[in-house]
């Protein structure tokens, strides 16, 4: 239960990061170089490397990880929507 509940949270997480990067918010503008290097994917890639790791804790019955990436997608939904709502 707790890989699948991780994965629809991951499935999410990519959702609001693509809506987010594609929201053309000023704020983009202003992060650092390298968040913006292999043409913008290298947020992804992070992304991903977050999702595998916590189904990996999640698949050797370790709940540390998936409820460290639960808190993640809290903030990561939380500030997904400040930013596509215009408050920030």
């Amino acid at each position: 239960m707790a890989i699948l509940i991780t994965f629809l949270l991951g499935v999410g997480n990519f959702a609001l990061h693509r809506a987010v990067a594609d929201s053309g918010h000023p704020l983009l503008g202003r992060m650092p170089e390298f968040f913006h290097a292999l043409g913008g994917r290298f947020t992804l890639i992070l992304e991903f490397l977050l999702l595998v790791a916590a189904l990996t804790f999640a698949s050797e019955g370790n709940v540390g990880g998936p409820i460290a990436y639960v808190v993640y997608s809290v903030l990561n939904s939380f500030s997904s929507w400040l930013i596509l709502t215009d408050r920030v």
